[in-house]
């Protein structure tokens, strides 16, 4: 467990292998929000940047290497370095937006649609991650995945 839920996110971590899973629990049963793989940055965004507890824990769901900023640095990096805001802005943006598909998404698509943006968003992450784990992100049940996996 990297994140306990319930605890202020002070690290962002950026990942050199395996994969991370950012979730919550509704009802004891644990809902994945978002996965991120080699190259990429994994917080609780709104825990990381406000300095506030929230809901989501983080784990790794394969053996997982990975470096971590302190938030502290990263605001010295910001004060510090421009360019560096300009990087985490551009990030944030690309956050924004995948979080913007996540709702169209959920709200507006069938489940198989869902399936197939989830796999075209999670190219080469989506074979490594438990099915359980992706009917979870998607909103349906296991048997539901399935059927749609099944479909040719």
């Amino acid at each position: 467990m990297i994140l306990d839920a319930n605890q202020v996110c002070k690290e962002s971590y950026f990942i050199q292998q395996g994969i991370l899973r950012a979730y919550f629990l509704k009802d004891g049963k644990e809902i994945s929000e978002f996965f991120c793989g080699v190259a990429e940055w994994m917080n609780s965004p709104k825990s990381f940047m406000q300095r506030t507890a929230d809901i989501y824990y983080i784990d790794a769901i394969e053996n997982t290497t990975a470096l971590s900023l302190n938030v502290n640095d990263l605001v010295f990096l910001f004060d510090n370095f421009p360019e560096m805001e300009r990087y985490a802005r551009l990030s944030m943006g690309n956050v924004f937006g995948h979080l913007m598909d996540r709702i169209v998404s959920m709200r507006f698509t069938s489940a198989k649609e869902r399936y197939m943006h989830f796999k075209a968003v999670y190219a080469d992450l989506h074979p490594r991650i438990p099915l359980g784990m992706v009917a979870s992100y998607l909103g349906i049940t296991q048997e539901t995945l399935s059927r749609i996996r099944a479909e040719k």
